[in-house]
């Protein structure tokens, strides 16, 4: 296992780039002014007449492409160099603009923490590249809130986030709030609310839709309604019934399909009940019977596969096998011991993302294995773990959702 030692000293937490917003006591964004592009484009341009390279030597398209691939913990020092550079590394948003305009795209780790002492919430941003820490700008939100009633889903190439629902902690009362963070932009802005307000329920993306279903109402009743959102649109409708009231305990994308279970419960009586959505019939099923038994975990999916860490069997991987409806264990070693429940969970490409409290990352490469029978062509995989440690401020921070942005 390889182990990645990031200290508070060499890793300090750097932000992403500054707040551009208030919060009305209405809990609505203040206006936010528009950066003027067009402007900095004029400025850009009178710098070239000048003569000013961006790197002496080098034509400006390839300069520009060495510069934009900067990590942005160097940036403050960057901006030191020259007029063009602090122009061009001072505005984040006009930084993965240009990225983005170059088709060059790195993946982030946007982790949704909480101080398990005041109950705060806050942002953090892991470089999956650099495997530094940024901050963004603090989310809009009442004080008082229960961290694990809220749903992050992502539309990850879009660098787009949306965090959904949620309910007061004092009071017990759901919100319908709807919340969408843009990377490029690095801002948030307040979506149309959901139809129905909610906690702990399902949601997943499917062909850039957001679908929420199930979870809690007021006190505590249960819902079996379901609705999806269209992020261009910013507009909600409602769809088929789940046929059962339930709240969620995880949720997954597979083959198309929303797969939403309501996970195991003490003494473990009575097998935990599942829904699977499908959005080409607008229609609910039962889910198989070994899928429900056996998910007992935070879910991904990688190779078209649905894998589980498990909360139980000493935080092994495995994954389901939907021929045989049965799970099996992923060769390799279990968790680290460095990362403690509660976690949250995430992917990219072939790697595994596990965030644990204190917000050490363990990073595991998951790879397919070849079946030894010819005539038997069993599904393998196996894992190898490598753990980010995180800086020490982020001690007494547990991570509530974990989501993967590009940009």
């Amino acid at each position: 296992m390889q182990r990645v030692r990031v200290s508070a000293q060499q890793a300090p937490v750097h932000k992403l780039g500054d707040s551009q917003m208030t919060l009305s006591p209405k809990f609505r964004l203040a206006a936010i002014q528009s950066s003027l592009l067009d402007l900095s484009l004029e400025f850009e341009l009178s710098l070239r007449v000048r003569g000013e390279p961006l790197i002496p030597g080098l034509p400006d398209d390839i300069a520009l492409n060495c510069l934009l691939r900067l990590p942005v913990v160097s940036h403050a020092a960057c901006r030191a160099v020259c007029k063009r550079w602090y122009h061009l590394l001072s505005s984040k948003e006009r930084f993965f603009t240009r990225r983005k305009e170059l088709k060059l795209f790195d993946p982030w780790l946007f982790v949704f923490a909480f101080h398990k002492c005041t109950g705060k919430i806050q942002w953090h941003v892991l470089d999956l590249i650099h495997f530094s820490w940024h901050t963004i700008p603090a989310m809009p939100c009442k004080d008082k809130v229960c961290p694990h009633g809220f749903r992050c889903v992502s539309i990850p190439h879009d660098g787009t986030l949306f965090v959904c629902g949620g309910v007061v902690s004092d009071v017990d009362c759901p919100l319908n709030l709807v919340l969408k963070y843009d990377m490029q932009k690095n801002r948030w802005t307040v979506m149309k609310k959901m139809n129905m307000a909610r906690s702990f329920f399902a949601s997943g993306v499917i062909n850039g839709m957001i679908y929420v279903a199930g979870g809690n109402s007021t006190d505590l009743f249960e819902l079996d309604s379901a609705e999806v959102l269209d992020p261009t649109m910013d507009t909600w409708r409602p769809i088929a019934r789940m046929g059962t009231n339930m709240a969620s305990y995880d949720a997954a994308v597979l083959n198309g399909k929303l797969l939403v279970t309501e996970g195991w419960f003490w003494p473990f009586y009575v097998l935990p009940r599942g829904q699977v959505y499908d959005p080409g019939t607008d229609n609910w099923e039962c889910m198989p019977i070994g899928l429900r038994e056996g998910w007992t975990g935070s879910s991904i999916v990688i190779f078209g596969q649905l894998f589980v860490v498990s909360e139980h069997e000493r935080t092994k991987l495995k994954f389901y096998d939907t021929d045989t409806d049965s799970w099996d264990s992923v060769e390799g070693p279990p968790l680290p011991e460095q990362i403690c429940k509660p976690f949250s969970v995430n992917c990219s490409d072939t790697r595994i993302f596990v965030v644990g409290r204190n917000l050490h990352v363990a990073v595991g490469h998951i790879s397919r294995l070849n079946s030894i029978s010819t005539s038997e062509k069993k599904l393998s995989f196996s894992v190898q773990w490598q753990v980010v440690d995180a800086p020490e401020a982020f001690t007494d921070l547990t991570p509530s959702s974990a989501q993967v942005l590009f940009a």
